[in-house]
């Protein structure tokens, strides 16, 4: 599984990711996580608002910091 952060380095930006990294690891997904922080990249996804995240291609959260039960039902768990 591909997984993007996108954001410009914000603190909601970080919180995502924190966010993210932990609930892949508390239940073991076998995913790569990476944080995109190019707004040329980033605009590529249609993405206006920040932070988004982007699971195998697909923007599935935009605009706002996930609840851990928001990114478990993104990643399909």
């Amino acid at each position: 599984m591909e997984i993007k952060i996108l954001g410009t380095g914000c603190a909601k930006c970080k919180t995502t990711q924190q966010i993210v990294e932990k609930v892949v690891a508390d239940n073991g997904v076998d995913a790569h996580i990476s944080k995109v922080e190019d707004i040329m990249d980033i605009m590529k996804y249609n993405v206006i608002a920040t932070p988004a995240v982007v699971v195998d291609g697909v923007v599935k959260i935009k605009g706002r910091v996930p609840s851990e039960s928001e990114v478990k039902q993104a990643l399909g768990l």
